[in-house]
């Protein structure tokens, strides 16, 4: 079969971007909405036997786009493709993936489930908030790591990164951390937050030296960042001499392009598994690294049968 490479209309941009690494042309969809707002998809070729890939990622208007991603799933699957695939770079509802308190859904298996109802017989994303979130799915999930671009980043634009400690500003953070701080040969730190409410810190204790010190923090999301920058702000009382704040998921919505505006930030870099095109006109801290080479890597890998977990240690240039 060949592939066949879609694209939702949550980020047309990296769709084009995996589809011009590939050699291909994206395949013809419109999307619309009825008057009453319901979301119509129309495939504009055949499918039958073909391997079908989907691109769209969990931003914007989140409960359209994932209902966009679904009805594409099916009507692709109907249309006789021989396989579907979804690439969600950023996975809708990865931050409820357990039952913290009573009466709480657990809204990621209930995304999982609509998935593979859907007719998705594969999943490719990019740094799941909490990895046994694959554990939600009967089909394969491959989740894929930012962590090969993050480190050619630090390495070709931050002079000092041989004496820098890499800073998780939460303990759930920690594993990714000191991934990249063994892979750079630098020391650890971690921030412990309390939180009372959702979305506001309490107060932080940093456990680490940063004395005289790059900083680099390193998380898979940031939100309304008020997180980051008081993590940031920790870190320079501490003696840092520069903080940079590296994450896969740029979401950035309330007040977050403000907070990083007023932070002690030299730069915060994002992937593009989320478009940031409007948040750089507002803010010029904000940096990009393109991650369409490893999903495109990915989807080259699964089309023709072979391991994907080559990705987890190398990206080609």
């Amino acid at each position: 079969p060949n592939i066949k490479i879609f694209s939702g209309s949550s980020h047309p941009d990296l769709s084009q971007k995996i589809a011009d690494r590939l050699g291909l042309e994206l395949g013809k969809v419109v999307t619309k909405k009825f008057s009453n707002q319901e979301t119509c998809v129309e495939i504009g070729e055949s499918v039958r036997g073909e391997d079908v890939y989907i691109v769209q990622s969990g931003c914007g208007e989140i409960n359209d786009n994932l209902m966009e991603l679904l009805i594409m799933i099916n009507a692709c699957k109907i249309a006789s493709a021989s396989r579907v695939t979804a690439v969600i770079p950023c996975f809708p509802y990865a931050r409820q993936d357990k039952k913290d308190k009573s009466r709480a859904p657990i809204s990621a298996k209930l995304v999982a489930n609509m998935l593979s109802v859907a007719g998705a017989d594969h999943i490719i994303t990019m740094d799941l908030h909490a990895s046994q979130i694959q554990g939600f799915f009967d089909i394969p999930v491959d989740n894929l790591y930012a962590e090969p671009a993050v480190l050619k980043w630090i390495k070709e634009n931050i002079n000092e990164w041989k004496n820098c400690t890499i800073v998780s500003p939460d303990a759930g953070g920690a594993k990714r951390v000191t991934s990249i701080a063994d892979r750079l040969n630098v020391d650890f730190a971690l921030i412990h937050k309390e939180r009372k409410k959702a979305n506001e810190v309490d107060r932080m204790v940093l456990v680490g030296d940063v004395k005289d010190r790059v900083a680099i923090l390193v998380d898979d999301m940031a939100d309304t960042c008020g997180t980051i920058c008081h993590a940031a702000d920790k870190l320079v009382s501490a003696g840092a001499t520069k903080v940079y704040a590296i994450l896969t998921h740029g979401i950035f919505s309330g007040p977050a392009i403000s907070r990083i505006n007023n932070a002690n930030f030299e730069a915060v870099v994002v992937t593009n598994t989320i478009p940031q095109e409007d948040k750089i006109k507002h803010c010029s801290k904000i940096q990009v690294i393109d991650i369409s080479m490893i999903l495109a890597e990915a989807i080259r890998r699964t089309h023709n049968g072979e391991s994907v977990s080559y990705l987890f240690s190398h990206v080609p240039l």
